[in-house]
């Protein structure tokens, strides 16, 4: 694999090229912050994220940190991962059909014209099953135009959040793609659990693990973003799994919700990461069906790291 250069990613336009329920965008700093003091001296370092979703840390850190010379990303969501390979692979391809939809989509006069024109799409995008290019294409316009950038499946697997009648979407956003396939190049892509990570593990690779949150109520859910369930049993499995990560001398930092603190009053991660450190830090919530629900929370930052 190529080595990172600083200098290219100090000046390109590399950022998360689709919008992600509980992005890592705002908690940037906050992440920076608890990596240890010789993080930018070590040689050679491998970075890996095994929940890669929309990538704002992974862009962040491929900015800040030259000494990055692995990269390694995955996800569970199958289309998520195809377009990020589509990104990589075949971006001309890509822009080329974005700027049709983008074209057909601003053409359409009014509302109903253009919620007409989102569920034909999201119809056609759920009948795909080999085309990387269109799929990833209608994965991206569907993020750009559904409501609040939600990737929701049914237990079949098929998308299915409604029209979101934003006035004007950015669904070819040709400057982030470029700068973003320029990065992806570089980077190794998996798809799958997130134990198969585990490979790189060692003395040299930092770990950020951002799984989907354990919900601080029964209607705030909204990790079924994969037809898979990530429940109590997943969590305790990441558990298990940072243990391993520890045990092969890998740092590693994990954002999780702050059941204790936010309503639930369940200590399930102080207990059971109660061998590590907690740090308690604020995020804003963007996505609630109550309006007067959004806002800052508590997060849970979780790491091996000393502080």
């Amino acid at each position: 694999m190529n080595n990172l250069t600083f200098q290219f990613f100090a000046g390109t336009a590399a950022k998360p090229f689709v919008k992600w329920v509980g992005g890592k965008g705002q908690l940037r700093e906050v992440i920076n912050e608890a990596l240890p003091a010789e993080f930018r001296s070590q040689r050679e370092l491998t970075y890996v994220e095994p929940f890669v979703g929309g990538g704002a840390v992974l862009f962040e850190m491929l900015k800040r940190y030259p000494n990055i010379t692995k990269v390694v990303i995955n996800d569970i969501n199958d289309a998520l991962i195809r377009t990020y390979k589509t990104v990589r692979d075949h971006l001309e391809p890509l822009i080329a059909k974005l700027q049709t939809l983008q074209n057909s989509y601003d053409a359409l006069a009014d509302h109903e014209q253009r919620k007409s024109f989102f569920l034909h799409q999201r119809e056609t995008y759920n009948s795909f099953a080999n085309d990387d290019i269109a799929h990833s294409a209608l994965f991206i316009f569907l993020n750009k135009t559904c409501f609040n950038g939600l990737h929701r499946v049914n237990s079949k697997g098929k998308f299915n959040v409604p029209f979101g009648g934003y006035p004007n979407p950015n669904i070819c956003d040709v400057q982030t793609l470029r700068g973003d396939s320029e990065l992806l190049r570089r980077v190794e892509i998996l798809t799958g659990d997130f134990e198969q990570t585990l490979d790189y593990a060692g003395a040299a690779a930092f770990y950020y693990l951002d799984p989907p949150y354990k919900p601080i109520s029964q209607t705030a859910s909204f990790n079924s973003y994969a037809k898979e369930t990530f429940d109590d049993t997943a969590q305790i499995r990441l558990k298990d799994f940072c243990d391993a990560l520890t045990r092969k001398e890998s740092r590693w930092i994990m954002s999780n919700s702050d059941v204790r603190d936010n309503g639930a009053g369940d200590a399930f991660f102080d207990k059971l990461y109660s061998a590590y450190n907690i740090k308690r830090v604020f995020a804003s919530r963007a996505v609630n069906s109550n309006g007067n629900k959004r806002g800052k929370i508590s997060e849970l930052l979780i790491t091996n790291i000393a502080s």
